[in-house]
This record gives C-alpha cells, structure tokens and sequence, in this order.
C-alpha cells in the first residue's frame, strides 16, 4: 500500500478543509499513515465478504446492515439476503414481507423499508445503477453521510471524509487521548488532512479494522467522544415490541385481539406500537387483519 502525498497545508486551507491552528504536519501524516496500513497489513479483514466485491448493489447493502448492528451478526446474514434479492431489481420488486423475513436477526426493520425503497428508486430514477456523486446517495431514503461517503469510496473509490464508530475511535486514541468530549467537528479536519485520496477504499477498510481492534485492547476511545451515548436496554423495551409484531405479522395476518394475545400485551399498549409501525409504512389495516404493508 502505497502512502500518499497529503496535501500541503496552503492546499489545505484553500480548500477549507480544516480550521486555522488544526493542521498537521507532513511527517505527522505519513507516521499516522503508516501506523494504520502496517495494522492493517498484519490484521486486516480481508475475509469479509463485502469487502471482495466492488459491486455498488452489494455494498450498499452491506452499508445499511452494518448502520447498527456488529459485524459478526451480518456475516451471518449478508450471503442469504444477497442470494435472495441479488440486484436492485430483484429487491424493488419484493413484497416487504419477504424482505423482512430475509432481514430477520438484523433489528432496525425500518433499514430494510429504506433499503427495498432505494432499490425502487434506483431502478425508476436512475436507470438500475446506483449514483456515484455522495449528494445524490445521500437524498436516497436511509442514507447519511457516513452511508453514502462509504459507498462512493468502497464501490466508486471516491475520496470524502466521514466518520463512523470504529474511525472515531481512531482519531480520539492518535490525537485526542487526554480529551473527553471530543466532537466530531474537531475529528473531521484530521480525517481530511489524513485521507488517502489514492486508495481511499483500502485506507477506510484500514482505519475501520485499526478502530475494531483498539475497542478490544483499550478503553473504547468513543467514550471520550461528545456524541457518545449508552444504547437503551432492549430487552423489554419498546424496539424488542415493534420487532416482536413484525416477527408475528411475517407468518399471516393477525386481528389486533388475536396479535395481543399472541404477544401477552394488552390492547390498549399494543395499539401505540401499531401506530408507530403505521406510520412507518411498516405494517397496515386492511379487511379488518394488520399485515405486512
């Protein structure tokens, strides 16, 4: 892997990238540079499936498994759900409940809504292929920045900082180890000056895996980041309820009295999670039985 040339301070501050006073130096860089691709060398997680295709379809889906759940659980499920709906085409034609029962184990079933929508928008809007151009990912329902920065660089190798949990662990632990708080506004400028715009692919793989690897040997670094936050407790908790009728409404439509009594909740509780799930175009009424929308 070779290290690229980073950009000159003035080239930097041309282009906005960072705030005065945050700008390191070319040595700096390179000795960053190096650190992460020698562990990326020697540890790498090459056998990801995701990550031996350039396939835009494939990698978006991946994007969107990997948005909240740990990578362990989406290699379980990333070769079923491909060879299930193995293009835009095949996914924006399902009917949701089979791609909500290819999704089942991921959590986060709005993820596969907005997946099987942007299919449906590749193929009416954009001629069945995924946009290039970030700005274009990012109006596709479901995609933020970090989704569509890692799209463009992983299928098109293009090169926009981003971040995400293991890349910000990174960045904390190199630059920011006696801070707490650290926002992800001050992060951002080191990504950019680091960035390998030659092989921003293989430098993103590289700074995720170096990222992974710190949360097992340290301290997780995204403590001290000012984003971070302590998930819910799911067990009991009104996701584990929504997932739960998902689950149940997967199998066959069910009356509201007949899904209480299969799930051991009352009515009246029942109903808030209906609207919730009706809202989200998850799930319908119709002939008097919620189904699958």
């Amino acid at each position: 892997m070779k290290i690229t040339k980073p950009l000159a301070p003035k080239q930097i501050r041309r282009c906005g990238a960072v705030k005065p006073g945050k700008l390191l130096s070319p040595r700096a860089i390179r000795d960053f540079q190096k650190s992460v691709y020698a562990h990326y060398r020697a540890h790498g997680r090459r056998d990801l499936p995701w990550r031996k295709t350039r396939n835009p379809y494939r990698i978006l889906v991946s994007e969107f498994m990997l948005q909240q759940t740990q990578v362990p659980r989406v290699i379980e499920k990333y070769p079923s759900f491909i060879r299930r709906f193995p293009n835009f085409e095949s996914l924006a034609r399902a009917p949701l409940r089979d791609v909500l029962k290819a999704w089942s184990g991921l959590g986060y079933n709005r993820r596969a809504l907005y997946l099987r929508e942007t299919a449906r928008i590749v193929i009416s809007e954009h001629g069945g292929k995924l946009p290039a151009d970030v700005d274009r990912l990012r109006s596709l329902p479901g995609v933020g920045r970090a989704t569509a920065s890692a799209v463009a660089a992983f299928a098109f190798g293009r090169a926009h900082p981003f971040i995400e949990t293991n890349i910000r662990a990174v960045f904390i632990h190199h630059f920011f180890r006696r801070r707490k708080r650290v926002s992800d506004e001050e992060i951002l400028p080191f990504i950019e000056q680091t960035l390998d715009r030659s092989d921003p692919r293989t430098w993103f793989y590289a700074l995720m895996d170096r990222g992974a690897a710190l949360k097992k040997t340290h301290p997780n670094p995204s403590r001290k980041s000012a984003h971070h936050t302590r998930q819910g407790r799911f067990e009991g908790s009104n996701r584990q309820a929504r997932g739960m009728i998902v689950r149940a409404l997967v199998d066959r439509p069910l009356g509201e009295n007949q899904l209480a009594a299969a799930m051991g909740l009352e009515p009246a509780m029942l109903r808030g999670l209906v609207r919730q799930l009706e809202r989200d175009g998850m799930i319908v009424m119709r002939r008097g039985k919620l189904r699958i929308a």
